[in-house]
């Protein structure tokens, strides 16, 4: 069994074991259409304020050599076939198949791939499963860093896109500079962050409602403006996308990087698959937020296609604009710029919930060392707030909106976190579709193969824009991954360094029986990541108190490969002797650890679990330069440790009843 750190020491490192019972959750008919009023909230308001920019900016790199009315229809074609085979074919249809127990999303699924394959009741043990698993974990853990690349330029772009809207408002608009808009932006972004500790639950019930009245409206403008050149439905034949691409050499490319803006926030469609379920977000997606893009982006090219022919008409050179807004009526602009703000809002609301989420799981599995974390809701268990990721992505926000100042100059960043992170899941359903499902090869590539191919498409054109501001979530991304492997490859040293001369539990027992020290009454829990082994608090209590307790329950937490831990499932408890019994805390990686609360509920098994003495190891580390890991990578390792949350409030255990010891290793 591979151990998965979510501590310090030796105390309670949470272990990843595979778990082989399997629910599906599922909703009520009742449910229905509550849930999926809240996906069109909460999962479509990335994509759905992509129409701010999305079109302006595809249209401005074909633009670059002059435009005619089959170009306009090629880049309309090329987004809506995104839209069509990305989002509907890839994950409504496909991807959202591929669920751990109802729950999606890069580390969900990089789980339900690291599990054992479906029908065996272990894991595979060769080594060629072995490197395998260890590909899969890189994988995902390439997937969770790309993801805080996006959520930093999420909501820096769809704001700062939203509120340039204003200087599109008829006598008014001529009358906000650009520091005008970045102020805007900057006070908008920066207390949306600063309510985050507070919960959004009060304000998420509006989230819904107002994004319904946004893709109504985008819909029905877009709907009038067709108007302007019908033939913009032509777009709809494939061959107009194929022939732009296949005619335009490198262009094309540079406008497939652009295009690729329509899409993204499509990774949210399985990330929240655990909050609203798949029927509601396929409803929601088919039913309004697919055609009223639709609609949008046509109203747009449409538009595009007269503005192009007047100006033929007039003699003047064709300009690129800002299509979405200057396609609204005068009177009542205004007030879409207001509800383009709040979508924008809303879908910058979601990114940060997914981060915290993403966070929590990454720390569960073991990618990242523990955070305090802060429930901020007591009926939803997945209302979180995590400060030092909130904060981290506001300063990464700040910096970029400072550093980029228009939509447009932020554009060319946003699609290479995205465009990896779709090739990262690819490569993990290939995962899922071969151990868990069970396809052969043949099928497994017949499917996979198409998509991965046009994600490697759009990821190569978004490549090409690196120098235009693509490395900044390339940097970011970077960044994480460095502390994810430093903190995985540190937790492997000192996980081994503290196992070296460990003492099996039984032997201890033994031991202890034929030349007992001191007995004290009371209940002592000692929290220790493999309970088959003596925790090094144990040996250090009996060294240096010279005593032992007369109940002691040597627990460790275990992270599951499954997002919930069934109740009955969650504590499995073995005596050893009259002196020691071994427990087994097993949680989800959506979920918290309530070690106390769980001991109690244990019922008679375990005696005076309320009343008990905590027993944690806190160790710590020392570099060296002749071992382990380079020095600057030890120099991080023991800054993560020294900076990772305490273990008390991680895993719910009352401050007053806590004993730490521990040792000190050079690593």
């Amino acid at each position: 069994m591979q151990s998965s750190d979510t501590g310090a020491g030796d105390t309670a490192d949470a272990s990843i074991e595979p778990a082989h019972s399997e629910s599906a959750a599922g909703h009520s008919h009742k449910a229905l259409f509550p849930l999926t009023i809240g996906a069109i909230g909460v999962v479509f308001g990335d994509i759905g304020t992509s129409p701010l920019y999305a079109f302006r900016e595809a249209l401005g790199q074909a633009a670059s050599d002059g435009l005619d009315r089959e170009e306009i229809l090629g880049v309309m074609s090329l987004m809506l076939w995104a839209l069509i085979l990305i989002v509907t074919v890839k994950y409504v249809i496909f991807l959202m198949r591929a669920d751990n127990e109802g729950e999606g999303g890069v580390l969900a699924l990089l789980a339900l791939a690291r599990r054992a394959p479906a029908g065996s009741g272990t894991p595979a043990k060769s080594s060629g499963a072995a490197q395998a698993g260890g590909m899969v974990l890189a994988l995902g853990a390439i997937g969770a860093a790309l993801f805080y690349g996006d959520a930093v330029i999420t909501p820096a772009l769809s704001v700062l896109s939203a509120v340039e809207g204003l200087r599109t408002l008829p006598g008014i608009g001529p009358g906000f500079s650009q520091e005008h808009i970045l102020q805007i932006s900057l006070v908008i972004l920066i207390a949306l962050f600063a309510i985050q500790s507070r919960g959004t639950a009060a304000v998420s019930k509006l989230f819904g409602p107002v994004c319904i009245v946004w893709f109504f409206a985008i819909g029905a403008i877009g709907l009038i403006h067709i108007a302007d050149a019908p033939r913009i439905i032509a777009a709809f034949l494939p061959w107009h996308a194929v022939s732009f691409v296949a005619g335009h050499g490198v262009l094309g490319l540079f406008v497939l990087g652009a295009v690729f803006l329509t899409v993204t926030g499509a990774e949210a469609l399985t990330a929240d698959m655990g909050h609203f379920g798949k029927l509601p977000i396929r409803l929601a997606w088919l039913v309004l937020v697919f055609p009223a893009l639709a609609l949008n982006y046509l109203g747009q090219g449409a538009f595009a296609i007269k503005v192009l022919d007047d100006a033929g008409r007039m003699g003047k050179p064709f300009a690129n604009l800002d299509w979405f807004f200057l396609m609204i009526p005068d009177g009542i602009r205004l007030p879409m710029v207001l509800l383009a703000t709040a979508a924008t809002i809303i879908a910058s609301q979601a990114v940060i919930t997914g981060a915290f989420s993403l966070t929590q799981q990454a720390i569960q599995l073991g990618l990242l060392p523990r955070m305090k974390i802060k429930q901020t809701s007591e009926g939803h268990s997945g209302q979180i707030y995590i400060g030092a990721v909130n904060w981290f992505v506001l300063l990464g926000v700040i910096a970029l909106v400072l550093g980029f100042r228009t939509s447009s100059a932020m554009a060319a960043a946003y699609g290479i976190a995205v465009t990896g992170t779709m090739v990262i899941t690819c490569c993990l359903a290939f995962a899922v579709m071969r151990r868990r499902w069970g396809w052969g090869l043949p099928a497994t590539l017949s499917v996979i193969v198409p998509f991965l191919a046009i994600d490697l498409l759009f990821f190569g054109a978004n490549i090409l824009r690196v120098v235009e501001g693509g490395w900044v979530p390339l940097t970011i991304a970077a960044g994480l991954l460095i502390v994810i492997w430093t903190w995985m490859r540190g937790r492997r040293i000192t996980s081994a360094l503290e196992d070296e001369g460990a003492i099996p539990l039984a032997d201890m027992a033994r031991a202890l029986a034929k030349r007992p020290p001191v007995r004290v009454e009371g209940v002592a829990v000692y929290l220790t990541a493999r309970s088959e082994l003596t925790p090094h608090a144990l040996l250090h209590n009996i060294k240096h108190n010279h005593v032992l307790h007369r109940h002691n329950y040597i627990v460790s937490v275990r992270t599951l490969q499954k997002p919930h831990c069934d109740p009955e499932d969650r504590l499995r408890i073995e005596r050893i002797d009259d002196n020691f019994s071994r427990i087994d805390l097993r949680y989800g990686f959506m979920e918290t650890p309530e070690v106390q609360s769980d001991l109690i509920a244990g019922g008679s098994f375990i005696a005076g679990a309320g009343a008990a003495s905590y027993f944690i190891g806190r160790n710590n580390y020392a570099f060296s330069a002749t071992s382990g890991m380079p020095i600057w990578q030890d120099v991080l390792f023991i800054t993560l440790h020294r900076n990772a949350a305490d273990p008390t409030n991680y895993f719910n255990i009352p401050p007053n009843r806590v004993i730490e010891l521990g040792t000190q290793y050079t690593i």
